[in-house]
């Protein structure tokens, strides 16, 4: 790592990131925003819960076609940017480390979405449980992170301080799939879709910067099933 690349402690990175997190053209949001609105289907009227909400990109989406939505994030930076967006005030917002004990009863959602999130996660099995024990039983978890094969490239959630020009990375864990499929399946989830999603031309066209990662895997999505006899 040269002396304008960082490694700092993932909360701190975020805080710092929350300043330009929306303004950036990134492609594995590109990549992952039309999967998670094809899984979620219609969510009028649905109790959703969004760990690790950020900026509120889907928190504030999915409020807008009609669901009633809570956001937990740890990260002071990216929930004031949140809160200040149009549409917020439908929206509930919660300060809390998603990695641990979730403030909710149990299954109190009829979905729960994490998005982009568990690549900073070290504990999935206490994570994948608390996702299963406070989603309703005929309700659905989704979780989007990016491809661990991002990692074979030396690629990591990263960006450019405009302050500084220095490159900075927020910590990341090193799961492989097998951890996250192992981790949702010791939880007692079952799996609805397990699918890999590549950049292709019309991400590139986008965001030219994806180019050098064309034709490569750059997210990993599981729909999970409470019900462990779930088959769809």
């Amino acid at each position: 790592m040269t002396s304008d690349e960082r490694v700092v402690p993932t909360q701190q990175g975020y805080d710092r990131w929350a300043e330009i997190y929306d303004e950036e053209a990134n492609p594995l949001i590109l990549v992952e925003q039309p999967q998670m609105k094809r899984v979620m289907g219609e969510v009028r009227g649905l109790s959703i819960l969004d760990v690790g909400c950020g900026t509120g990109r889907h928190a504030l989406a999915l409020a807008a076609e009609g669901a009633q939505v809570t956001g937990v994030d740890f990260s002071t930076g990216m929930l004031e940017k949140a809160r200040g967006k149009a549409g917020a005030s439908a929206i509930r917002f919660i300060h809390q480390d998603v990695s641990g004990h979730l403030p909710f009863d149990a299954a109190s959602f009829d979905r729960v979405i994490s998005c982009l999130v568990v690549d900073h996660v070290r504990g999935l099995a206490a994570f994948f449980t608390e996702l299963h024990r406070v989603v309703k039983p005929e309700g659905f978890v989704v979780i989007s992170v990016m491809h661990p094969a991002l990692m074979l490239k030396g690629v990591q959630a990263r960006f450019q301080d405009p302050r500084t020009g220095e490159e900075v990375r927020p910590e990341s864990v090193p799961n492989q799939i097998s951890d996250y499929v192992m981790g949702a399946a010791a939880a007692g989830f079952s799996f609805a879709e397990l699918s890999e999603h590549v950049v292709g031309p019309d991400i590139v066209a986008t965001a030219p910067r994806a180019e050098k990662y064309l034709g490569w895997p750059m997210m990993f999505l599981m729909k999970l099933s409470p019900k462990a006899d779930s088959t769809t």
